[in-house]
């Protein structure tokens, strides 16, 4: 097995299984299994990374399970609720999403 292989059965079976980790959330229509981590959440605002002191929420998910990548201050529509993205990173297959709620006057 490569190391490619590997990490992309990690990904399924260990980080983003629905029995341990992982739960379903719809993003844009599509039911997708995925992690809200608020406590990396505030780790990142304590680090003050740029964008990501205002977000309301984390998620990591399957790059390959995600729509096309996104910019800061697009929108996302996750369980039916629109976001901003304030990051969106890729890395070895995980993608890590930093949200602000979209705020309606």
């Amino acid at each position: 097995m490569t190391f490619k292989e590997m990490l992309e059965s990690d990904i399924k079976n260990v980080f983003l299984n629905i029995d341990e980790l992982g739960s379903l959330h719809l993003i844009e229509g599509k039911e997708i299994i995925c992690i809200f981590d608020d406590e990396a959440l505030r780790e990142r605002q304590a680090g003050a990374e740029l964008g990501v002191s205002e977000s309301s929420i984390l998620i990591f998910a399957n790059t390959d399970d995600l729509p096309c990548k996104k910019g800061a201050g697009e929108h996302l529509l996750v369980d039916h609720q629109e976001y901003l993205v304030d990051a969106w990173d890729e890395n070895m297959g995980i993608t890590q999403i930093a949200l602000s709620q979209v705020r309606t006057a």
